[in-house]
């Protein structure tokens, strides 16, 4: 018979999953303390930047940019959509497919929260030494590309 394991002795502190979730919580409680007065998630503020990057991208192609679900992305879209933030258009190859595009509200919004965005990326790095933070983004990447296909929702490669 195996070995009965139970969770008495598991220490959270030397599990790298309890302090990804806890680095999450944190960072977007920092966005969401820099950018409070937009008004803009950090979820939002991502789909702004990559319709902004990528004008005319469809709402699959946007949630697998941003390695968010389908399901879920409509919701996001349909709140920026109700802000006036951006508007979809129909596909004129595949009517079923919907383009996102920003508006000129979306584009002052997203202008207006970058100040905000970049102070709270600063202020999540803060903590290290200057010198070593390129190569936390630079493992953080490898980590998250490594494991990319074990997500709900992985990226585009």
């Amino acid at each position: 018979m195996g070995k009965k394991t139970t969770g008495a002795g598991v220490d959270l502190d030397e599990l790298p999953g309890h302090y990804i979730r806890r680095l999450q919580q944190i960072a977007v409680a920092i966005f969401l303390q820099e950018t409070e007065a937009t008004g803009i998630t950090p979820v939002q503020y991502a789909a702004l930047q990559t319709v902004c990057n990528q004008p005319g991208i469809d709402q699959r192609s946007l949630a697998r940019a941003i390695g968010f679900d389908t399901s879920t992305i409509a919701a996001v879209i349909d709140r920026l959509e109700a802000r006036a933030l951006l508007q979809r258009a129909v596909s004129p190859q595949d009517r079923r497919v919907r383009l996102l595009t920003l508006t000129p509200a979306g584009q002052q919004a997203l202008e207006s929260v970058l100040p905000g965005m970049r102070r709270a990326q600063e202020r999540m790095l803060e903590p290290l030494p200057k010198a070593e933070r390129a190569e936390f983004m630079r493992m953080l990447r490898q980590l998250v590309t490594a494991n990319n296909e074990l997500s709900r929702a992985p990226t585009m490669e």
